[in-house]
């Protein structure tokens, strides 16, 4: 059968180049995918398994040289997404009531809310033994709620590999949210045993990334063999059109072309998390927890929602995250901001996580929701271990969903915009 063409705008554009392997069935079996982990090789467990095998480079090309590198088996080119971090919000702009200080709540309950609305204060399990990546702008290491976690980071934004400082503080929170060790005696972490943590640096100080340095977080993920990880970032359509406006393009054409791009790159990122989920004899799965996004303005109009953003959308088996706030009345709402359509929801508003350089600092957003469920991932996974199970991602994506519960929430809080519920810890 024919290739399929894949045309884009005869304008010079930076594109990602995906190498995919060219399997023979005869050889190799049926079974293996992208990072190149087969479902069966010899008997007894392999030394080590074979290294992923996906390529992802980038260059720019004409339309002309990236239909070519198409036309070459084993090979896609598309245009490069930009990605954003899902930018927190001010409550007063969505006309939220949020404490007066929440840290100093914080700091008289000895937690954040987060910690007890998921029940991880009174469960059992820490995350003790689960490997958790964070795919964010990097961590402040030097944090006392990280010190005593034994850190791996990687940057993928650029220049040295090593450097996964977090400048800009998204991470920062968003790590002391899964596995944060007490802070001024508040309790931050809904995992605090998890020790061994990886921090995936795919966005650089402004909070702007690519979609090649998220596929390269999510490579090495698979590498290091992560069980959960955390994603509270988006692809940016409006500025990949806003970029090549001010390039020359007129705005028709920068639309298309930016359309096609967010097209293709849906498709090829769907097929990279397949992969990643998937379970054979060299892979137990992943577990991956992503925010909705923070586009919704429900506050000025009911029908003003937006749908969840990708990447959370890319996959039904990726968990997205909608952001659950507490009203006057302590029952739990949707936050205006939250895009509708998450499988479930977490705590995301008066969210009170590690501040670079020290501290604590409250934060509102489906990016302060996603970790409260990565966390609540690792504590199911260490459950399923300490219960005998085998260790498998598909059980604990189930019961992280199966036990998200509606209970809590204010009578007419829609499904779609809640989702199954708030998520509960084991």
């Amino acid at each position: 059968m024919a290739k399929r063409k894949r045309v884009f705008s005869p304008m010079d554009l930076e594109y990602i180049i995906i190498e995919r392997p060219v399997v023979d069935d005869n050889l190799q079996g049926a079974n293996e995918g992208i990072f190149g982990y087969t479902l069966e090789k010899a008997i007894g467990p392999p030394p080590l398994p074979p290294p992923p095998i996906l390529s992802v480079t980038s260059a720019v090309l004409t339309a002309e040289e990236a239909q070519a590198k198409n036309d070459e088996p084993g090979f896609i080119a598309i245009p490069n997404m930009p990605v954003m971090l899902i930018e927190p919000r001010m409550a007063a702009d969505f006309g939220v009531q949020v404490s007066a200080d929440a840290v100093v709540d914080a700091k008289a309950r000895q937690m954040s809310w987060g910690i007890e609305s998921v029940g991880a204060n009174l469960s059992l399990m820490d995350g003790s033994g689960v490997r958790v990546v964070v795919i964010d702008t990097g961590i402040d290491a030097d944090h006392p709620a990280f010190a005593t976690k034994r850190i791996v980071g990687q940057n993928f934004t650029g220049g040295d590999p090593k450097d996964f400082a977090d400048k800009h503080g998204h991470g920062t929170h968003c790590a002391g949210t899964i596995f944060g060790d007490s802070v001024d005696g508040v309790r931050i972490g809904v995992a605090p045993g998890i020790k061994d943590v990886f921090i995936a640096k795919a966005l650089d100080d402004t909070g702007r990334g690519s979609t090649k340095a998220v596929l390269d977080a999510l490579r090495w993920a698979a590498q290091i063999k992560a069980q959960v990880v955390s994603m509270s970032i988006g692809f940016d359509f409006p500025g990949m059109v806003q970029r090549l406006v001010k390039s020359g393009q007129e705005v028709p054409f920068a639309t298309s072309i930016a359309l096609v791009a967010y097209r293709e790159t849906l498709k090829q990122f769907e097929l990279c998390v397949a992969d990643l989920l998937q379970e054979n004899a060299s892979s137990q799965g992943m577990v991956i927890a992503a925010a909705s996004g923070n586009e919704s303005r429900a506050n000025e109009n009911p029908k003003n929602v937006v749908g969840v953003s990708v990447p959370a959308a890319a996959s039904p088996d990726i968990i997205s995250v909608g952001a659950a706030l507490r009203n006057a009345n302590g029952a739990l709402e949707i936050a205006p901001f939250s895009n509708v359509g998450p499988r479930l929801s977490a705590p995301g508003v008066d969210i009170v996580s590690a501040r670079p350089g020290g501290g604590l600092v409250a934060m509102n957003g489906t990016s302060m929701a996603c970790p409260h469920v990565a966390g609540v991932a690792a504590l199911w996974w260490q459950s399923e271990r300490e219960s005998g199970n085998a260790e498998s991602a598909l059980a604990v994506r189930a019961n992280v969903i199966a036990f998200a519960k509606p209970a809590g929430f204010a009578p007419g809080v829609p499904v779609v915009s809640r989702g199954k519920g708030l998520a509960k810890a084991p």
